[in-house]
């Protein structure tokens, strides 16, 4: 397999933009994170967008996105979590890129995302149970898209950084 860009996917607080940071340095590559690069194109963070518009109008909004992205190469995405929710985005991901899962236990995400305000899908009262039932109902799919799943308990980015790199190694 021939890639020329490398996706992270992966639930809420997985890694996906301290990994891929720090993935793209290690590889010369440009990091570009998806969320990011909505709140540019929205003039609106996330979480003002989720709220005035609702999610229907910011998943139109990152196909959008995604569609005119993923031209470039060399580039390490961090992609929303909830990208895999559309097949027309990872139909263009999984074909302009290697799909990598970061794969978080759930009891981990639950501690990573516990004192998070900025995550509109999980501020909310039930925050535990919100999380599990995503989770659940997502990793279908991150495993569906992914060509290389890696296990992200750890806290050690760099580590995981590597890990990728090794993967990757043996798919070219």
């Amino acid at each position: 397999m021939d890639f020329k860009n490398i996706s992270l996917i992966g639930f809420m607080g997985s890694g996906k933009s301290t990994i891929g940071k720090i993935l793209a340095k290690k590889m010369g590559l440009l990091f570009i994170d998806l969320d990011r690069v909505i709140e540019l194109d929205q003039e609106k963070e996330i979480r003002d967008i989720f709220r005035i518009y609702g999610e229907k109008y910011f998943r139109e909004s990152e196909t959008s996105v995604i569609k005119k992205i993923y031209r470039n190469k060399n580039c390490v995405f961090a992609c929303g979590g909830g990208v895999v929710k559309r097949k027309e985005n990872m139909d263009i991901i999984r074909k302009n890129s290697l799909v990598v899962y970061l794969n978080v236990s759930i009891p981990d995400i639950i501690f990573r995302l516990k004192e998070a305000k900025d995550r509109p899908l999980v501020d909310v009262e039930n925050k535990e149970e919100t999380i599990e039932k995503m989770m659940m109902d997502r990793d279908v799919l991150y495993r569906k898209y992914a060509h290389i799943i890696i296990d992200n308990d750890d806290d050690d980015s760099d580590r995981t950084a590597d890990m990728i790199l090794e993967e990757t190694k043996k798919i070219k």
